[in-house]
């Protein structure tokens, strides 16, 4: 698989923008994309950082892929599904491009993530901000757990103000492009009426494309 510009990024408690520059050049969108995801990941950092000060332990860690397989009811955005697109298209390569090709023209709604490949999310440097977000702390994830159900205080709160920066930095791809225009819709909140599930997308027709 292609690797991003950047240090590898293999905890949530530490942040690096990833970078393409010669696809960001050629794609104005990715840029966009993947500022508002430096900022998303700073303010996870950021967040964490404080929890860790009032003695919590991050239970999530390298390896780790419980809730890829637990979650279906992931909220994923126009542009966050372009950017997997791109990337599973144009950067994933050798044994997992197949990988994602079999996973993708066999995906059934109710299965893992189809981008899940042996434990390993294949598209992080483009994961949804929804993945990026879901941080536990504690003790680890049991065996088919959905924390955020069993013990939703140790499951970490989303970090509104990041949030909004990062939807304001995109908004321009969904043509909102007036300072004060992006402003309204983020205080009014109608940019989540695009929001879908990642589960309920048409991922066979994204194999073809590969393929």
């Amino acid at each position: 698989m292609s690797k991003a510009k950047t240090h590898k990024r293999e905890d949530p408690s530490r942040a690096q923008r990833f970078s393409f520059p010669a696809d960001e050049k050629k794609h104005p969108w990715l840029k966009l994309l993947l500022d508002a995801y430096s900022i998303v990941d700073m303010g996870i950092v950021k967040a964490i950082a404080e929890e860790q000060k009032k003695g919590r332990k991050l239970a999530c860690s390298k390896g780790c892929s419980n809730c890829c397989i637990t979650h279906k009811d992931i909220p994923v955005y126009p542009l966050e599904l372009v950017g997997i697109s791109w990337y599973v298209t144009e950067k994933a390569a050798g044994t997992v491009r197949e990988a994602l090709i079999r996973q993708l023209e066999a995906y059934s709604k109710d299965d893992p993530c189809p981008f899940l490949v042996e434990g390993i999310c294949s598209v992080h440097s483009v994961r949804p901000m929804a993945c990026r977000q879901f941080n536990v702390f504690g003790k680890p994830c049991e065996e088919s757990e959905d924390p955020f159900y069993t013990r939703r205080y140790d499951v970490m709160d989303p970090v509104k103000k990041y949030v909004d920066q990062a939807f304001f930095i995109m908004l321009p791809f969904y043509g909102v492009e007036k300072e004060s225009e992006r402003i309204r819709v983020i205080e009014t909140g109608t940019f989540h009426r695009m929001v879908k599930e990642l589960h309920s997308c048409n991922w066979k027709s994204l194999a073809g494309k590969m393929d």
